[in-house]
């Protein structure tokens, strides 16, 4: 087996150990009376969830390594390798505070968060690429890995918040709370639609070519996957009986992306209506009862000191070594490049979360909802700005 197949295969291990740790985990809280208090069941099923898990993260350092030894560079080069990392640092993170906590319901919420990062990086091509002449440098494994450690452990204070909201919002009654969380749920179910789009048409083998004027005015060929709802600039369909896009897009707009990223919303809103029709209420009405035995005091805690932790981490890897990393490659500092934008969007409402923790007494429900959204913010720029706006950041 040659080192890629490997690191294949040792990232689906950790895939399955996750899943696996998931149940094992909910047996964990189900075993207890309340995380104040430890019985046999829970103390069992507790510890033996925490050893999957880390049996799947030492699994996903492995794919992780011998990825980087098979590429010859780190690997985090392109949307599956930066993805599929950040979704082991979110593990690592949860592990660390896990030892400190001992709180099971947080493994419950956060390991099915890192299932579903993952998930999502394998609908991307995985194939080893020679890096561009503009990633050749030291500073890629510097200042990438400490951004996506630093957006891990800020990933863990959203988890804690979703618990938080879970066990104190009564979602029996209508409310803005209520509305909002469930607003939530839906996000998550659209990244599920995300793959099943793309598993579907990656089934159904859907191929269409298209010619179109790139930003530069240059005349230039993209191959779409599915059927394209919106076309580049200028686009042409050059496979015969291709669907003509429905809206064609500036040449700032990656359409192919968009496009993608419209299905994922077709198909996540189509699941979650029929998750709707099956359970007959709100999806944070069904997971709620996993949240009831969690601490509240833990939960504001872990969630606070997460950002504590994390915030400085990512304003090392995210702006300061990017801005050196810039100067070095571009002779510039700051270009304000859509990345560079949403990087300095995400410090900003980080401060902001911590300002207003320290100064206004920003506790409980609203310092939930504050990381909540600092976590969504994460997701969209990894999400929409990766996938949608064209910049020099943009991933293959």
């Amino acid at each position: 087996m040659d080192l890629v197949s490997l690191s294949s295969t040792l990232l689906l291990i950790a895939f399955i150990a996750y899943l696996v740790a998931t149940f094992l985990f909910g047996g964990a809280v189900k075993g207890s009376s309340s995380e104040n208090t430890t019985s046999k069941s829970f103390d069992r099923w507790g510890k033996l969830a925490i050893t999957v898990t880390i049996i799947g993260f030492i699994s996903n350092l492995g794919y992780f390594f011998t990825r980087w030894i098979a590429a010859g560079h780190a690997p985090v080069s392109n949307l599956f390798e930066f993805t599929t990392a950040f979704g082991m640092m979110v593990v690592g993170a949860f592990i660390l505070i896990y030892f400190i906590y001992r709180v099971p319901s947080l493994g419950l919420f956060a390991l099915p968060i890192a299932v579903l990062i993952i998930a999502y990086a394998s609908m991307f091509p995985r194939d080893i690429t020679p890096l561009i002449p503009a990633l050749k440098s030291y500073w890629l494994t510097v200042h990438v890995i400490t951004a996506a450690l630093g957006e891990s452990i800020l990933a863990i204070s959203a988890v804690a918040g979703l618990i938080w909201l879970l066990k104190n919002i009564d979602l029996t009654k209508k409310s803005k709370q209520s509305f909002w969380i469930e607003a939530v749920m839906y996000l998550v179910v659209l990244v599920l639609g995300f793959v099943i789009s793309t598993t579907s048409f990656t089934i159904a083998d859907y191929k269409a070519e298209y010619s179109y004027v790139n930003k530069e005015g240059n005349a230039a060929e993209m191959e779409y996957n599915m059927p394209a709802i919106f076309g580049m600039n200028k686009s042409e369909a050059i496979t015969e009986n291709a669907m003509e896009p429905l809206v064609e897009m500036p040449p700032l707009v990656n359409a192919k992306k968009l496009t993608i990223v419209t299905w994922s919303v077709i198909f996540g809103t189509i699941l979650y209506v029929i998750l709707r029709l099956i359970l007959r209420k709100p999806i944070a009405a069904v997971l709620q009862p996993f949240a009831k035995k969690a601490n509240s005091q833990y939960m504001d805690e872990i969630g606070y000191r997460s950002v504590l932790i994390g915030f400085p981490v990512f304003t090392l890897g995210a702006l300061i070594f990017a801005m050196i990393w810039a100067h070095e490659a571009w002779s510039r500092f700051w270009g304000w490049d859509p990345k560079e934008v949403w990087a300095l969007i995400t410090w900003l409402f980080y401060a902001v979360f911590l300002h207003l923790r320290l100064t206004k007494g920003w506790h409980g429900e609203k310092s939930a909802w504050l990381a909540l959204i600092g976590f969504i913010i994460i997701m969209f720029n990894l999400i929409a700005v990766n996938l949608i706006i064209a910049g020099l950041h943009s991933y293959a």
